[in-house]
């Protein structure tokens, strides 16, 4: 949590809106998540957050230090603002997660997105599954951090026990909605990548 939180007996309607904030944040992350897994189209969210060790030993994404466009549904074009980066960047997409192979002419990148075969869409689909079970631990990570604030309170005597047990109850139900928002995005997404 950002910043501490004082639970007491009148401000449930503010407790809900400061867990749905947090809960947020991880469904954020799973919706970047969910760009970077290809679906058969080109997109530059697919490398724009790569992270490219360059200039000795410095991390840097590759929008940071490339341009990136997608001039047709399966070509990636990357420029780097220095040529010096280029056989980086290179071998930083070799070893990705994409499963592609850069094609490197010194002054451009280029990435041909071949036919994903059906046995590349079933490891895409297991990635995205990893990914979503990511998503709900950190879902409940947050959970699990207002839950401890609750208990905290209820043993400082801040709140009363009937109190504490609405909480954990509104908690519960937030908690499982942000699961099913995340479980929807998943099936779509997963639905794209079976897509023949």
């Amino acid at each position: 949590m950002a910043e501490p939180f004082k639970l007491t007996e009148t401000n449930q309607k503010e407790f809900e809106k400061v867990m749905s904030l947090e809960m947020e944040k991880p469904i954020k992350h799973f919706e970047r998540e969910l760009i970077t897994i290809r679906t058969g189209r080109a997109h530059p969210s697919l490398v724009e957050d790569l992270k490219i060790v360059c200039y000795g030993n410095t991390t840097m994404r590759l929008k940071d230090i490339a341009s990136v466009s997608t001039p047709d549904a399966r070509l990636i074009i990357i420029q780097a603002w220095d040529p010096a980066v280029i056989n980086d960047i290179e071998k930083a997409i070799a070893s990705s997660e994409l499963g592609v192979k850069p094609v490197n002419d010194g002054a451009l990148v280029r990435i041909v997105l071949p036919e994903i075969s059906s046995a590349r869409r079933d490891e895409l689909a297991k990635i995205l599954n990893k990914k979503l079970e990511e998503g709900r631990i950190s879902i409940r990570n947050v959970r699990k951090d207002f839950h401890n604030l609750v208990r905290d309170a209820q043993k400082a005597k801040t709140i009363s026990e009937d109190h504490a047990r609405r909480l954990n109850d509104v908690l519960q139900k937030i908690t499982d909605d942000f699961i099913k928002k995340a479980e929807t995005m998943s099936e779509k997404k997963e639905k794209e990548i079976l897509a023949v």
